[in-house]
């Protein structure tokens, strides 16, 4: 398994991936709305030549109190074929991309999904740091991970994404 950054060429076998593992085209779109916007991130796994899976990061920032010179980005989607998924290549996707964006100077990811899968990777409720989402969504499935310890610690506010995500529905 291979885990490289999504190349050109790549555009059309991501859009199928991000479709056929969500049997929708909501996030093939939301990809290719941000694709070329400037502090996204997008990673695919390759397994023998063919790309298995997908995985995008886009900036986001927070309403409310927090330094200017903070750097977070939003974890979405990541997508892996079905015939691929269970054998830990999200996980991958999830590693090597949050090392990624530690080493490009970013301090802080979110995510929205699930608690029990995300946690595995260091993600903690975001209402423990004192943020919250801007969409309405539980509590406990909304969560971020410090990149840079402390990175968060005079932050409160709401997180925003890019205008692109409303238009996913």
């Amino acid at each position: 398994m291979n885990i490289r950054t999504e190349k050109p060429e790549d555009v059309a076998t991501v859009r199928n991936v991000n479709i056929v593992a969500f049997g929708r085209e909501n996030e093939a779109n939301l990809v290719d709305r941000l694709r070329g916007i400037a502090s996204t991130f997008s990673w695919v796994a390759v397994q023998s030549d063919q790309v298995v899976g997908h995985i995008f990061f886009s900036p986001v920032v927070i309403a409310g109190k927090c330094s200017s010179t903070l750097s977070i980005l939003g974890l979405a989607p990541v997508a892996v074929l079905p015939n691929y998924q269970r054998q830990g290549i999200g996980s991958l996707l999830i590693r090597e991309g949050l090392q990624e964006c530690a080493r490009s100077h970013f301090q802080a990811v979110v995510v929205l999904g699930s608690p029990d899968f995300y946690s595995r990777f260091g993600f903690g409720t975001a209402s423990s740091k004192m943020l919250r989402c801007e969409y309405d969504v539980p509590d406990e499935a909304f969560m971020v991970l410090e990149l840079e310890r402390g990175a968060l610690q005079d932050c409160s506010g709401m997180v925003k994404y890019r205008s692109e995500f409303s238009l996913c529905e």
